[in-house]
Parts: structure tokens; C-alpha cells; sequence
């Protein structure tokens, strides 16, 4: 019913698109490394409903744009596509792995063993705090 693996980066950009900057164009959504990314998606009864990107530098890695379709939002997939960022990050030995997390979900990445770092911003309407995960 549930399943996450790897997909091209441009299917990410639908979903990114309808939950994160619903007002924007699709051209907002498009990372400018997105083809040098690994993305992950989540199918939940074979739709794709949640989506991650992963981008590495050496041994650490960064995700970014975790989202996942309003109407299965608190079923638990954005904790099982995360879950499965971990271990594959483990899996290749990363040392760290890092998000720019809205503040209003940091309590999410908490739950997940991230710590808060003393670095914030505002981008694009939103309160950002960088969140790490040492391995």
C-alpha cells in the first residue's frame, strides 16, 4: 500500500508546487541542481502523494522540499519519507544531514532526532531555522 523510491526530479514539481507555494508558477518550484539531486517519492495506493530531494556534499547531505499532498497529510508519510532519508544517508555513510525546516515544523524534525541550530531566516513568507542530524 505504502512504498518510497527513487524518482526523476521533475516529479517532484507538481507536489511541491500544490502544497508548499500553492500561488506561485511551477517555474518557482524548479531547484537549480534539482538534476544533481537524488528525490524520493512516496506512493500510497500507487499515486505519488509525498515527495523528497536529497542533495550531497562529501559526507553530508542536505534534504529539501519534504511535502506531501493535503489530503493524507497526518497519516504518518512524511515521518515514513524521512525515515527512509535517514537510513539511506546512514547507509552511505553520511555524517550529517540538514534541512532548512519552517519553524512552524520543527517540532517534526525533532520527533525525528534533529537538533535546532541558533541559525534563522525569512525566505519567501516564511520563518526558516537551519535543523541537523549528526550521525
Amino acid at each position: 500500500m505504502i512504498k518510497i523510491e527513487q524518482i526523476p526530479f521533475q516529479s517532484t514539481w507538481t507536489i511541491r508546487l500544490e502544497v508548499m507555494y500553492p500561488d506561485q508558477n511551477l517555474d518557482f518550484v524548479k531547484l537549480e541542481n534539482d538534476a544533481e539531486g537524488i528525490h524520493f517519492g512516496l506512493f500510497y495506493k500507487d499515486k505519488l502523494t509525498g515527495i523528497v530531494s536529497l542533495f550531497q556534499e562529501e559526507n553530508i547531505y542536505q534534504f529539501r522540499k519534504l511535502a506531501i499532498l493535503d489530503n493524507v497529510q497526518k497519516m504518518g508519510f512524511g515521518s515514513k519519507i524521512m525515515k527512509h532519508v535517514i537510513e539511506f544517508c546512514k547507509d552511505k555513510n553520511a555524517t550529517k544531514l540538514w534541512c532548512n525546516a519552517r519553524v512552524n515544523a520543527k517540532d517534526f524534525y525533532k520527533r525525528l532526532g534533529f537538533h535546532e541550530t541558533e541559525t534563522t531566516f525569512f525566505k519567501d513568507g516564511y520563518d526558516f531555522v537551519i535543523m541537523e542530524l549528526d550521525f
